[in-house]
């Protein structure tokens, strides 16, 4: 194989395609990445049982062929090269990489061992590259960390007719939100558990082109895939990925708060508030909210080492009268993740009874509605007596 890339093109693409490598590999050759030639082009790719990446770059072709090399050992001289052309050939057991005066030797891994993609599933619809991005960055927030849990690892999707739908929690916090899509069936309906992290590195990278294709495996299928195709920078960009099992908690009527008392503030002014005041919260120590008639205060201490508190204007609705609910309590972090992922101005907190959960909701004007394709719900911390 003989081909000639651009430098930037090539860093970016091998990057790309790096990040889904597995950091301890089950098996050695799974830490390669494949470059092989199609038309005038570089497809870069790499798989590890779980979830597949594939790029397609332009390139200038002199002799047709493939090479697995180290995916992290090329992602590291990639990265490092000079801005000139780099040219990539290869020999029976190693490839050459040469840019400028720089010159690499890298020990090829037999093609051969390296496993098969899997196929990339029918596309079951389009979404805007943007709005998609937005949406999942506004959800991953709320997905588990812990992999002994990995159904709350994951993102339900739900997909009803021109409505796509995605929904996650890790028990303590869970975000919702709701869009519409293009289905390639006019009758569509599905739903699937999607890694993630996978999810939102599909969702991020993806985001040069005007769309984003989602292709779902048939429920007949007992791979269990979700893919996603779009134009990344320097070229196309296929990603995908094995559902996860198991089924995810029924949380969607926990979303259907009937305030009590609803409070709304600036959302830079609560965002900014929320950082200062948490550098002195006691490790799993709240953040008290306490609700006054036309303003909030926020405070948080370490024990007598250290206190804050910082008040701000809002407006305080006492929906019901005989609403009680004076002070609460936030995780700090699992509010200032709430807050950043709301992209509006202002925001309302609607709250039931002391204890229950909070819905966190975004609005464009202090005294508009809450949009309603955005929900956040945050299970309250017990304030000390």
């Amino acid at each position: 194989m003989k081909i000639t890339v651009d430098r930037d093109v090539l860093a970016e693409a091998v990057a790309w395609v790096a990040r889904s490598l597995p950091s301890r590999p089950s098996v050695p050759i799974l830490a390669g990445l494949l470059v092989r030639t199609e038309d005038d082009k570089a497809v870069l790719s790499s798989f590890d049982y779980e979830t597949s990446a594939k790029i397609t770059v332009a390139a200038q072709v002199d002799e047709p062929g493939e090479a697995l090399v180290s995916g992290k050992l090329l992602a590291d001289i990639a990265r490092s090269l000079p801005a000139k052309p780099v040219r990539i050939t290869t020999e029976s057991n190693h490839a050459e990489l040469v840019c400028g005066s720089a010159r690499f030797t890298l020990q090829t891994l037999p093609v051969a061992d390296y496993p098969d993609l899997p196929k990339m599933p029918s596309a079951t619809g389009t979404v805007n590259s943007d709005e998609f991005a937005t949406a999942v960055g506004q959800v991953v927030v709320a997905a588990g960390r812990d992999e002994l849990l990995p159904v709350f690892t994951g993102v339900r999707m739900e997909i009803e007719d021109d409505r796509l739908s995605l929904l996650a929690t890790d028990r303590y916090r869970m975000a919702l939100r709701e869009m519409t899509w293009n289905p390639t069936s006019a009758q569509a309906d599905a739903s699937a558990l999607v890694p993630a992290r996978v999810l939102a590195e599909s969702a991020r990278s993806m985001i040069s082109g005007e769309m984003v294709t989602l292709a779902l495996s048939s429920a007949a299928d007992a791979e269990g895939l979700i893919g996603f195709v779009g134009e990344g920078a320097g070229g196309s960009r296929e990603l995908t990925t094995r559902l996860l099992d198991g089924e995810f908690p029924k949380v969607r009527h926990l979303m259907e708060i009937q305030p009590s008392l609803s409070v709304r503030v600036n959302t830079a002014e609560i965002i900014d508030s929320v950082k200062r005041v948490s550098l002195v919260a006691e490790r799993n120590t709240s953040l008290r909210m306490v609700i006054k008639d036309d303003r909030i205060a926020l405070d948080a201490a370490t024990g007598d080492q250290a206190q804050a508190s910082e008040a701000i204007e809002a407006a305080v609705d006492r929906i019901s009268p005989q609403s009680d609910i004076d002070a609460v309590g936030f995780n700090p972090h699992y509010l200032s993740d709430a807050l950043s992922a709301l992209g509006t101005p202002y925001v309302q907190f609607a709250f039931t009874a002391p204890g229950k959960p909070c819905l966190v909701q975004g609005l464009d004007e202090v005294d508009g509605e809450p949009k309603p394709d955005y929900r956040h719900v945050i299970m309250l911390m017990r304030l000390p007596s």
